[in-house]
């Protein structure tokens, strides 16, 4: 008996959502790919996940701690407000830079160029990589909170929450960068800045109380402002949170979400070519 395959225009396009559930193992090899490349040939290996926070509260409990004497949430240590911080910010800063030359690498584009896979898995691989980092930086911050001798409140139950914006974050405007740096590869400069820029722009080494009442609203366009004042809320226990900010960061998490598979599926099938 012959058994014949038969490729049909458009078919992959019907099944493509289905496609990404198919091939979940390759999303597996990729995002463990891309976790033993992250600390091959590295001296402490894993450890620099734990290295770079550790490293990156130091600087901000320096100079805004002990020298512009920035105030803390509530009764929380500023160090822990700092590592509070840290934590999404660390998530997105890294999912980001990852994703945004996922398919431009050497390892991903052959692959792309002649294989046919949904595109879509590559940069959620790395996505998956850099949530395995989160995860050993989330343990250092246990540590630190018996160090402290701080307990969180009842308030922690909803962290997962506020993980999941983050995550939905960093994929959206992920996949948006991701795209346009195949066809315009100045993002690859472009994004480093943006993310060293966001860094200090974001309420990491500081309270975002402290920015005046008329221009919270403004500067909580920002997804990270919402989603850093619930990290707080939830692990250090801050007395109340800014909800027009977690509102706002939302909103502009979703549209971000939407234009991001709005523009990668438009322009995935390029990929190949300009790759």
């Amino acid at each position: 008996m012959r058994h014949e395959t038969v490729i049909q225009a458009g078919q992959s396009e019907r099944h493509y959502w289905l496609d990404l559930w198919n091939y979940r193992e390759l999303l597996q090899v990729l995002a463990w790919r891309d976790l033993s490349v992250r600390y091959k040939q590295t001296v402490i290996g894993v450890l620099w996940a734990l290295i770079r926070p550790i490293l990156a509260i130091l600087v901000f409990t320096i100079i805004f701690g002990r020298i512009a004497r920035m105030p803390t949430d509530g009764d929380a240590p500023y160090a822990l407000m700092v590592f509070a911080g840290m934590l999404p910010w660390s998530f997105f800063s890294t999912s980001l830079a990852d994703a945004s030359n996922s398919l431009i690498s050497a390892g991903n584009a052959g692959l792309i160029s002649k294989v046919y896979f949904p595109r879509l898995i590559v940069p959620i691989a790395s996505l998956i990589a850099a949530l395995v980092d989160f995860i050993i930086t989330l343990m250092l911050f246990v540590a630190f909170m018996l160090w402290y001798r701080f307990m969180p409140s009842w308030k922690i139950i909803f962290l997962p929450l506020f993980m999941t914006i983050v995550f939905m974050a960093s994929f959206g405007i992920g996949t948006w960068v991701t795209a346009l740096n195949v066809k315009y590869r100045d993002f690859r400069y472009v994004i480093p800045f943006m993310l060293q820029l966001g860094l200090y722009i974001s309420p990491v080494g500081f309270s975002s109380n402290i920015i005046p009442q008329q221009w919270r609203l403004l500067y909580s366009v920002n997804p990270l402002v919402g989603v850093i004042d619930g990290f707080r809320w939830c692990l250090l226990g801050q007395t109340h949170i800014y909800w027009p900010a977690f509102v706002l960061s939302v909103s502009v998490t979703t549209f971000f979400v939407w234009i991001g598979i709005r523009t990668f599926r438009k322009m995935e099938r390029s990929f190949a070519d300009l790759i």
